[in-house]
């Protein structure tokens, strides 16, 4: 079994920013020591939708993942800071917020058993 975690987080309303953003997010143009640095902390799975300006990530992560002490990991791999800076004006933040500061934890509210 696999925990499920779903975040949001909104891009800047800018068409052109929305485009580079999907640019640098695509398998040709995207950061390998980010996606490294992803897997390294545990995390198996990792999904980004949009719809307009909504972003939504799904992360998947075995039973035991502790959410904290990976985020905590994630933030001193390499180019990680210099990686959320990059997007972070793209997406409206703090060019000096962490991941998990950017994304808000969704809850989930409905489960079909």
């Amino acid at each position: 079994m696999a925990k499920r975690y779903v975040q949001t987080l909104d891009l800047r309303d800018d068409p052109d920013m929305i485009r580079e953003y999907r640019k640098w997010h695509s398998k040709e143009f995207h950061w390998k020591e980010i996606r490294d640095g992803i897997k390294a902390v545990g995390i198996l799975e990792m999904e980004i939708y949009i719809l307009g300006t909504r972003l939504v990530m799904i992360v998947e992560t075995p039973d035991d993942f502790d959410w904290k002490a990976a985020m905590d990991k994630l933030a001193t791999m390499p180019r990680q800071a210099e990686w959320e800076a990059f997007v972070a004006k793209l997406q409206g933040c703090n060019p000096d917020a962490r991941s998990d500061e950017k994304w808000q934890m969704m809850e989930r509210m409905f489960y079909l058993y």
